[in-house]
């Protein structure tokens, strides 16, 4: 399971907008970017969180550690923006946080070089889960300690937001893929990781998610989905 911690301190926004991931500290002495539950997207967003960088974790992509934060909606009260305030009250209760690492810089692909497996391993498992949001606008990676860690899966699995549309073999289109370039190998990076994708691992990924959050969903839906697209992702990529 997910370690809990509790936080204790609200530190600051992330970027403008109350809504948006802020930095949090916790009970157990971390620091952690906190998803919350009551953000716009809703917690499924947070399930895409949880199911695409532990999936990332479990096929050997480095990722923030997850834990699920618990937030007291008093907190809110030592807030002087309204929004903020509002926020941390409709995020009562668990959330995730995602590790923060500090002195992180931002991946830029014109000075950063990657290598190929690397790169054909980020996209197949972006092609597998569906995040469009790894492009050259907003990479979603971080060089830390020079290395490059994946962060912000929580666009990932769109699909679980109309179930009755959901297509395990829905193209997925690169072009604006951030490691497109790079990732000139990615037969190889699917005869490595497709077989990896089994019912074991998926069961053992979603039961780290609270059940709730899941919605009109069942984590059986999900596995069904993604052990079905895991061994044709060559076919769905564009």
């Amino acid at each position: 399971m997910l370690e809990q911690v509790s936080v204790t301190r609200y530190v600051t926004p992330l970027r403008e907008g109350g809504s948006l991931p802020a930095l949090v500290e916790a009970d157990n002495l971390g620091t952690y970017v906190l998803k919350f539950r009551g953000a716009g997207q809703g917690p499924k967003a947070l399930v895409a969180e949880i199911v695409g960088g532990e999936l990332a974790r479990r096929l050997g992509l480095r990722t923030p550690d997850l834990v699920l934060a618990c937030l007291d909606p008093r907190i809110a009260a030592t807030e002087p923006d309204p929004e903020i305030q509002d926020l941390l009250r409709a995020s009562e209760g668990l959330n995730t946080g995602v590790d923060f690492l500090p002195g992180a810089a931002g991946f830029d692909p014109a000075g950063w070089p990657v290598d190929a497996e690397f790169a054909s391993r980020v996209l197949w498992l972006d092609a597998l889960i569906q995040n469009v949001d790894r492009t050259w606008r907003n990479p979603n990676l971080l060089v830390w300690h020079r290395n490059v860690w994946l962060i912000d899966h929580g666009s990932a699995l769109y699909f679980q937001h109309n179930w009755a549309a959901a297509r395990p073999l829905a193209p997925f289109d690169t072009k604006d893929h951030v490691l497109r370039r790079a990732a000139t190998d990615v037969p190889g990076a699917h005869q490595a990781l497709a077989p990896r994708i089994t019912a074991a691992l998926l069961d053992e990924v979603l039961a780290l998610v609270p059940p709730e959050w899941f919605g009109d969903g069942r984590p059986a839906d999900y596995a069904a989905h993604l052990l079905e697209r895991a061994p044709r992702v060559l076919e769905v990529i564009r």
